[in-house]
């Protein structure tokens, strides 16, 4: 029970923060697991279960609010589907204590980039619509292979670019749906077909995933709100921050400091 209500309120803060910055629900839910001693394979399928359920209710809020540039929207899902599933596969293919390094500077990579964009700011230039298949494609597979990249990718992009924050936290966050369920599914046809044979006790992490649906949920109905009175600075510079000290943790631990 201790373990649910630790991850209910790790869901409930991400899903928080991803809802008023278009980011951070996988990287924040996918560090703590890593945290934990989660392989990354089976971090990488948990958080994507958990955001099955989070995703579609946070993309119907930033509907409702009229946040989605539907423009951007179809091109930017159909990418993140592609570029999902080919990162599901390739994680799914190796051994996870392999890869555990690289998803760990992954994350510490993701956390800069976070700082950069809240020093940096927004620069008054148009993103083309001609460059969302792409974008998607590259933020869908980081999103598969670390456990969180969609939003750091695509709308550090998008804003970085001029375009509106607003609509591009919205947009990115209605396709992340998408996304999120073609990852899903794609480790669950893995684990089906034998091509995922080691899940390292997948189901030893239930309580994790379920603790990290509800909070989502609670706090998903919030995002089209939050993202028009937040902070948004100062809770890019805190994501920012947590994202780059929990990978500076994980990395002493690899080279064992800890």
């Amino acid at each position: 029970m201790e373990e649910f209500l630790l991850f209910l309120a790790v869901g409930f803060l991400a899903q928080i923060v991803d809802g008023s910055l278009g980011m951070a629900y996988g990287v924040i839910s996918s560090t703590v697991l890593l945290s934990f001693g989660v392989p990354p394979a089976t971090a990488s399928a948990s958080v994507h279960a958990a955001e099955v359920f989070t995703t579609a209710a946070s993309a119907g809020s930033h509907a409702v609010n009229k946040n989605v540039d539907w423009r951007l929207f179809g091109p930017l899902a159909l990418g993140g589907v592609a570029g999902g599933i080919a990162g599901a596969f390739l994680l799914t293919s190796i051994d996870g204590n392999i890869i555990k390094p690289w998803i760990t500077a992954y994350l510490g990579f993701m956390g800069l980039m976070i700082l950069w964009r809240a020093v940096r700011g927004v620069r008054p230039r148009k993103f083309p619509v001609k460059y969302t298949p792409p974008l998607g494609l590259v933020g869908g597979f980081f999103d598969a292979v670390g456990g969180g990249g969609w939003g750091p990718t695509v709308t550090t992009t998008m804003v970085g670019a001029g375009s509106e924050p607003r609509k591009s936290i919205g947009t990115t966050n209605a396709a992340e749906f998408f996304v999120t369920s073609a990852i899903s599914a794609t480790f669950l046809a893995a684990l089906l077909t034998g091509h995922w044979e080691t899940t390292d006790g997948l189901a030893d992490h239930a309580m994790a995933i379920g603790g990290l649906i509800l909070g989502g949920l609670l706090a998903a109905p919030l995002a089209g709100y939050v993202v028009r009175i937040a902070p948004v600075r100062v809770l890019t510079f805190a994501v920012g921050i947590l994202v780059t000290l929990v990978a500076a943790y994980q990395t002493a631990r690899l080279v064992g400091w800890l």
